[in-house]
């Protein structure tokens, strides 16, 4: 399916995502972490009591020491990179815990402040301050690791979100361009025809009329019905006819099941509108222009082909000033199609200008 189809449902999916953490989940995280805790110290020594103290005590530093490194030493330091700084402020920050918590463990718990160790102890020891130091600096790098993913899943869904909407928007722009630039040269083919004071200029104002009921109302959709799109075309080629005559041998063949089929709209009228502005001219004599449509399962198959006036160079390319066409629609299909849905070739061959399409379209 097209990028271009699903533009606001991915909006609007992308809008709802929200991975900031309320207190509600803080809450919880720490009540299954205190849980899971104290009753794995619990197994580990047999006391349940003991295990229900030590957590309680230290679960309050676990979490201070944790939030002031993501909300305060990590914005403030780590983000400025004064990493020096930030390294140092851990260190002090982990000594202050060691003190508190051997003190708190030692006068409201157990004089053993360290049942899990080698041996009792009686006061500070170095492997006692390393171990603790250890064990806060995991519950730190580990609240931090949870923190970090969750900033960055945000930034992520934030980046993609503004990609999709400048998408959405140049889309929406290559598209208005299309109308208005289609809208003058038929504008121009109409002047043309009363300047000749030709009988067909009311037959040409019909036409047009019913290409811009097509222009104001059936290109608001990001997809069309592919008759209506074809219709438009229809439309085009006879207003074309009218204002060639017999110098100008248009054939124009479509087949297959229409049925069910939808296109960006005004997609396909830039190739067309090409072909007569650079392939038709009425001082150039006999000109042919072949246009073949046709659907086969799930896929367009789109060829135009204009002949190359002799007397006259042709560039293959959009001009400087006012062109859009082939160029609008290289881009429209960039950016509204995934790439393995179309392929776009451009080539010029015997004296002949083809543009060959082939768009999935559903």
């Amino acid at each position: 399916m097209s990028l271009n189809g699903h533009l606001d449902q991915l909006l609007k999916v992308n809008e709802s995502k929200d991975y900031t953490i309320t207190y509600k989940q803080h809450l919880v995280f720490w009540l299954v972490y205190f849980i899971f805790n104290t009753l794995r110290w619990t197994s580990l020594h047999n006391d349940f009591e003991y295990s229900l103290k030590t957590n309680l005590l230290g679960f309050p530093i676990h979490m201070a020491l944790a939030y002031f490194n993501v909300y305060y030493l990590m914005p403030k330091l780590v983000f400025t990179k004064k990493y020096i700084l930030y390294t140092l402020a851990i260190m002090a920050s982990l000594f202050i815990m060691l003190l508190v918590k051997y003190n708190l463990t030692y006068y409201l718990v157990s004089t053993n402040v360290w049942p899990e160790g080698p041996e009792n102890i009686e006061g500070l020891t170095l492997n006692y301050a390393i171990t603790s130091m250890l064990g806060e600096l995991y519950v730190i790098a580990f609240v931090t690791a949870i923190k970090v993913t969750i900033d960055w899943l945000n930034e992520s869904n934030k980046l993609h979100e503004l990609e999709k909407r400048q998408l959405t928007t140049e889309l929406k722009f290559l598209k208005s361009q299309v109308s208005p630039h289609f809208f003058f040269n038929t504008l121009n083919n109409i002047y043309g025809l009363s300047l000749e004071k030709s009988d067909k200029a009311p037959q040409v104002i019909l036409k047009l009329s019913e290409l811009m009921r097509y222009l104001l109302y059936g290109t608001k959709k990001k997809q069309q019905e592919l008759t209506k799109e074809l219709e438009c075309i229809q439309n085009y080629v006879d207003l074309e006819r009218i204002r060639f005559d017999e110098s100008l041998s248009i054939n124009l063949k479509v087949s297959g099941d229409l049925n069910n089929k939808t296109i960006a709209p005004m997609l396909l009228i830039p190739i067309v509108e090409n072909c007569f502005k650079h392939g038709a001219n009425k001082n150039i004599g006999k000109m042919l222009i072949s246009i073949d449509i046709n659907i086969e399962g799930s896929y367009l198959n789109f060829r135009a082909v204009n002949t190359i006036p002799q007397n006259k160079q042709f560039i293959p390319v959009v001009p400087k000033e006012g062109g859009i066409g082939l160029a609008n629609v290289k881009k429209r299909l960039e950016l509204g199609y995934d790439q393995k849905d179309y392929h776009l070739s451009i080539y010029e061959k015997d004296q002949t200008f083809n543009v060959i399409l082939k768009l999935k379209v559903q």
